[in-house]
Parts: structure tokens; sequence; C-alpha cells
């Protein structure tokens, strides 16, 4: 699988409070097959039909409040985004945050209140 382009729209999340029920909507509608993250944090990848890997993700929240839709951008250096995205007026809502397997991620609003993310991926195995 090859790895995206830097600063390209890479991934995508889906927050709900109903998971089995994303699960069933998107999947009867797009054909979008789901498996478990490893990381056993309950989160659900995305994969569709034909394609070498995940390519996004629902996020298991606690309530409605949490349901949102968003997408993310790979960077190079997520702290360097964040610091240059509130020069350009934008505000930090989820600080850079790493995962156990080197992923790091933050999660930006743009001046205008969208919301959504840059993340470095872990790093390839050896």
């Amino acid at each position: 699988m090859e790895a995206p382009a830097f600063d390209t729209v890479s991934w995508f999340q889906i927050g709900t409070d109903d998971s089995e029920g994303a699960r069933r909507f998107y999947g009867d509608l797009f054909g979008w097959k789901f498996t478990l993250d490893p990381d056993g944090d309950g989160y659900d990848l995305v994969s569709y039909p034909g394609d070498e890997g995940p390519s996004g993700g629902i996020a298991h929240g606690d309530g409605p409040t949490q349901n949102h839709a968003m997408f993310l951008v790979v960077v190079r250096d997520v702290q360097a985004a964040c610091e240059q995205a509130e020069k350009l007026g934008g505000k930090i809502s989820l600080e850079p945050t790493g995962s156990p397997n080197g992923l790091v991620f933050a999660y930006l609003d743009d001046p205008s209140g969208n919301r959504f993310g840059v993340f470095t991926p872990p790093p390839a195995p050896a």
C-alpha cells in the first residue's frame, strides 16, 4: 500500500453513540467493511470494497454530544501544523496526542469553527 501524500485528506472519522447502527447504515449504503481496531480502544476501521487497507474509522462515543464527522489531513509534523493553524486564526481543540503504535494526531478548528484533524502515521515496520 502506497503512503498518502503529505498535506492531503487521507482519513475520515465518524463519531457515534450507535456504532452498530452506523456500521449497518454505511455498510448497506456504500458497501463499507468494518474491522475492530487492533488497539482495542473502541474504534472500527473502515475499508472500501477493493481497497488495500482502511481509509477511515468509526469512533464509539458515550452520547449524542460526541457524534461528528470530520476529515483528517496527513502532515509531516503535527505540532508545527497546530502552531501554523493558530497563526492563521484557527484553534487547537485537542492538543497533539500519541497512540501506542506511534500515530500522532490533533484536532483543530478553522476560523469558522469547522473541526478537522491532522496526523502523522505510525512509523513503518522495519
